[in-house]
Parts: structure tokens; C-alpha cells; sequence
């Protein structure tokens, strides 16, 4: 639901309308915001949605739990890809490069300590995540407040509420070719959850397709900015 940013940052510099980057990114904040609330019942029943799907009872209530601890998570990348799309459209990559960087050794060492050393399992990788995800968007986010961003950035105001409804239906085309996309790889995994003892199936194709769902991403990510 955020992908139209990409097109409507393009234009707004394009353009020399920089003041628009920030009411395009405020717009979206609120548009991923909304999904996101939508999307939370989902997590929250993950468990029975999936044994309906006739997955195993053992991966249905260990997703479900996943799921559900996860929830801080979703609201961070509805946060989270509004302001990346606001800075990759002016160039801002190494800042928002250094930002990972310095997250992901926190992420390392948060990962080794719930993990590792107080054997929280994958309730502490959750809790990993949801703190490396929201350190990412509020040194984001201050980055864009600070005054960095004096033409594009004019704070908060009502604007961000004007034409919502145009705004919603880019986004939808834009957020229907990529479900498209995605939703290829999650049937695939839950073909594979029915099959005869499938957790080692499970583990197998998910990592797998993880991997090559974000390596896609990456080049693709990569070619935009470039």
C-alpha cells in the first residue's frame, strides 16, 4: 500500500515540488497505518486461519504465536517504508545504509543475548525484532525531523488528509501486483505443509524462498536508487 510513493516521489523532484515529499510521505504513514490495523486480526488468528488450511496443528500454533508476537513489527514497517521511499527519493542512501549497519550489529548481539544466553527461543527473537525494527524508524524518523529536510520537510499538517481517496486507489493497483507476486511464494510453502512430516519440508522452502525473496528485493531496491 505504500508502493505508489515511488512513482509520486519521482514526480514531486522531477518536478521541483519538494514540498510534496513530505505530504506524500505523511499520506502514506496514514494509509499503512490503516492496512496495517486491518491486517492485525490476521495475525492474531495466524493459528486457526492456517490448521483451516489443513496445516499441521504443531507449525500452525508455533506460527501463531510467531505471529502474534510479531505485531509491533508490522506497525514499524508501516512506518518504516513511507520515510525509506522519502529519502531514497532524494538520494539519502548512505544514511539510511549507516542506520542498518549500526541496527543490525544491535540486532546481532540482542539475538545472542535472548537467544543464546537467557534461552528465550523464538519468543526472543521476536522481541529482536520488534526493537531492531522500531530503532530503524525512529533514527529514521528523527533523521527527517531534525531539519535536514528544510524543502521537503514542513512538519505536520492537515494536507496529509487532502485527496486520501486518489492516493488509495494507486496504492491498491500498486499493492495488488505485488501481493500477486508474493502470495506465489506463501501458496508454495503451504503446498509443502502437506506433505507427510512436514516440518523439515517447511523449514527447507521457507528458508529458501526467504532468501531469494530478499535478494530480489535487494536488486530491485538497488536499481531504483541507482
Amino acid at each position: 500500500m505504500g508502493c505508489a510513493l515511488e512513482t509520486l516521489c519521482g514526480q514531486a523532484v522531477g518536478g521541483g515540488r519538494y514540498e510534496m515529499l513530505g505530504i506524500y510521505m505523511r499520506r502514506s504513514c496514514i494509509i499503512t497505518l490503516v492496512t496495517a490495523l486491518f491486517l492485525t486480526p490476521l495475525y492474531i488468528f495466524t493459528s486457526p486461519i492456517l490448521k483451516l488450511l489443513r496445516q499441521k496443528h504443531e507449525i500452525a500454533d508455533l506460527a501463531g504465536k510467531y505471529a502474534q508476537w510479531v505485531i509491533p513489527q508490522l506497525f514499524a514497517y508501516a512506518v518504516n517504508f513511507p520515510v525509506q521511499k522519502f529519502l531514497q527519493a532524494q538520494s539519502k542512501i548512505w544514511v539510511m545504509t549507516v542506520i542498518s549497519v549500526a541496527v543490525l550489529g544491535f540486532h546481532v548481539v540482542l539475538n545472542w543475548i535472548l537467544i543464546t544466553k537467557l534461552d528465550k527461543g523464538l519468543a526472543g527473537a521476536a522481541v529482536a525484532e520488534n526493537v531492531s525494527w522500531w530503532l530503524v524508524v525512529l533514527a529514521q524518523v528523527i533523521y527527517v525531523v531534525a531539519g535536514f529536510f528544510p524543502e521537503s520537510w514542513t512538519g505536520f499538517s492537515m494536507s496529509a488528509f487532502k485527496s486520501l481517496l486518489g492516493f488509495v486507489k494507486l496504492s491498491l493497483a500498486s499493492a495488488v501486483m505485488l501481493c500477486l507476486e508474493l502470495w506465489y511464494y506463501t501458496i508454495v510453502i503451504l503446498m509443502v505443509g502437506w506433505l507427510k512430516n512436514p516440518e523439515i519440508a517447511v523449514d527447507a522452502i521457507s528458508i529458501w524462498l526467504h532468501s531469494l525473496v530478499n535478494t530480489n528485493f535487494l536488486y530491485f531496491n538497488v536499481r531504483s536508487s541507482c
